[in-house]
């Protein structure tokens, strides 16, 4: 029982003081992080240092400390690493999006497979039979949908119109973005300009940029706007050929009825329809690689049942039902399942048949669930997908295609599969989001 009075102190003396937010320190960086960022260690602490690169001496400041650990960005770089780039963009630095425009693009790669093999050893105790090389596009120009941020400043009577800066609320200017497709980057510099001189610049919640067949803009309003900021916004998607989408409270709409979006993936002849809000992969190139991999590493026959898990709008469905006897896919959100099944059948494809299903419960109940599928594919969200893998060898299946956007959860999920008898054949990384520490990841698991 503590004592009245009596204040205890940490071992070794006195409570260490904290480190202020905005502190200036110098630093030489022993590691990489598995997103990135550089790793020092000072006086007891463990400093994960973003835009360092291992074996350079940096000044770095203080963004954020808790306990042992402090997360900072360099400020100036003092001694530099011989692998160390120069940057593209003007914001890097600032900008939260690309953290890693300083490291060549062969190196992002290698961190990113170095971070994928780390995960799947050290939390399921797999490494893959072999590793297939990374699938890649262009460092710049890939980003097909972009979110761009925009906040009144009621103190200062100021609209700031940009990206989250780095480990914070702020926002940085948007001048210009070369992850963006060329399309989308004059729309995105003339959008400052726009939205500022609105008269109720306060009423615009964000911006979303989106392109595929068609360029278009989705504008969320927190109130209803004036007739001439109504009329401006529409003036300038006329004069930048882009359809103007809407959203308030609900689903978005378009302001002309008819406007549609959609995307091509041309090697399959194929159209995906979508509305702003439904999930599309941003890299176009890597999509198209990334299905072609997919039905590479699946092989399926002519007589073959697939069964597609998350399946969205039909991204994998699609094309893997022109190879295949059925395809059936399942996806949680009722309306993502409308809309694959009207891909498929815009498509012409009779064979593609969509359920939803809430994938975090057993499914034995549902009416696909007793069928015979010779391969399993899914794409889950970053949670992962353990309810379903838990459920896999019900299912019967000799191949089993994990699409992943988190190596963490892919790793976990992939433990319970190797339990289940499965074998993780063949791996390898998607660099779906260049210049960033994003890790996508294909592994195809083959029932022993």
């Amino acid at each position: 029982m503590r004592a009245k009075g009596l204040r205890f102190q940490p071992s070794g003396g006195s409570r260490a003081s904290s480190v202020p937010v905005g502190k200036k320190q110098r630093l030489t960086i022993e590691k990489m992080a598995n997103d990135g960022r550089g790793i020092a260690y000072l006086e007891g602490r463990t400093w994960f240092v973003s835009g360092a690169l291992s074996s350079e001496t940096v000044e770095a400041r203080v963004l954020s400390a808790k306990s042992q650990v402090v997360e900072a960005r360099v400020e100036r770089v003092l001694e530099p690493s011989g692998e160390r780039r120069l940057p593209s963009c003007a914001m890097a630095g600032r900008c939260g999006g690309c953290t890693l425009q300083h490291i060549p693009h062969e190196a992002q790669l290698a961190l990113k497979q170095r971070t994928l093999a780390e995960q799947l050893q050290r939390f399921a105790g797999v490494t893959p039979n072999e590793w297939a090389a990374p699938l890649h596009g262009p460092e710049l120009g890939y980003r097909r949908r972009a979110r761009i941020a925009v906040r009144w400043d009621a103190k200062a009577r100021r609209l700031d119109v940009g990206f989250r800066a780095l480990a914070s609320q702020d926002i940085v200017p948007l001048e210009a973005c070369g992850v963006l497709v060329e399309p989308l980057q004059p729309i995105a510099r003339a959008l400052p300009v726009l939205l500022v001189g609105l008269e109720q610049p306060q009423a615009i919640g964000h911006v979303e940029l989106f392109q595929g067949t068609a360029c278009a803009m989705l504008v969320r309003v927190t109130r209803l706007l004036s007739p001439r900021d109504s009329d401006h916004l529409r003036h300038f998607c006329t004069e930048h050929s882009v359809q103007l989408w809407w959203q308030a409270e609900g689903e978005p709409y378009p302001d002309e009825p008819e406007a549609a979006l959609s995307y091509r993936l041309e090697p399959w002849n194929l159209t995906i329809a979508y509305r702003p809000g439904d999930f599309v992969q941003v890299n176009a190139s890597v999509n198209e690689a990334m299905i072609a991999q997919a039905l590479d590493w699946l092989a399926p026959e002519p007589n073959e049942r697939v069964l597609d898990l998350f399946c969205g709008l039909g991204n994998f469905a699609l094309p893997l039902a022109q190879h295949v006897h059925a395809v059936v896919g399942v996806e949680g959100v009722s309306v993502m399942t409308e809309r694959a099944s009207k891909n498929a059948r815009a498509n012409g494809l009779d064979n593609a048949h969509f359920f939803q299903a809430d994938l975090s419960k057993p499914l034995i109940d549902a009416p696909w669930f007793g069928q015979t599928f010779s391969s399993v594919l899914l794409d889950p969200p970053r949670d992962g997908a353990l309810a379903v893998v838990q459920q896999m060898k019900q299912l019967g299946a000799q191949r089993v295609l994990y699409v992943s956007c988190n190596p963490a959860t892919l790793a976990r999920d992939a433990g319970e599969l190797v339990r289940q008898g499965y074998v993780p054949v063949r791996a390898g990384i998607l660099d779906m989001f260049p210049q960033t520490a994003h890790v996508e990841a294909m592994v195809l698991f083959v029932a022993r």
